[in-house]
């Protein structure tokens, strides 16, 4: 349940930063409330996933890699941000040590 746990609030961290570019400075209040809504479930998700099972070291990492390449995805698919080859290989290697920290985090 930690790994769903942990999924969630990356998902959520992709919410906030996402929302984040439409909050005019915190000036549009259903943005500014959506991000504060993500922001929120993020860090709760973050802290029931590290709550026993997956160390804290590992869980912020793998958190922090989703909401990254999430954010990066979103970037590229509906904001026009570039796509390049060199880009698309350092996504790969975030989640090649994504997966090296879960892999070694001995549970």
């Amino acid at each position: 349940m930690a790994w769903f746990y942990l999924i969630a609030g990356g998902l959520f961290e992709i919410g906030f930063t996402t929302c984040l570019r439409f909050t005019e400075g915190f000036k549009n209040l259903p943005w500014t409330l959506a991000f504060l809504v993500c922001i929120i479930l993020s860090m709760v998700f973050l802290e029931m996933a590290t709550r026993s099972v997956i160390s804290m070291g590992t869980g912020y990492a793998v958190w922090t890699g989703i909401g990254a390449l999430g954010t990066v995805a979103i970037g590229m698919i509906w904001f026009g941000e570039p796509a390049t080859a060199i880009r698309i290989a350092l996504i790969f290697g975030v989640v090649a040590c994504i997966a090296g920290l879960k892999l070694t985090s001995g549970h």
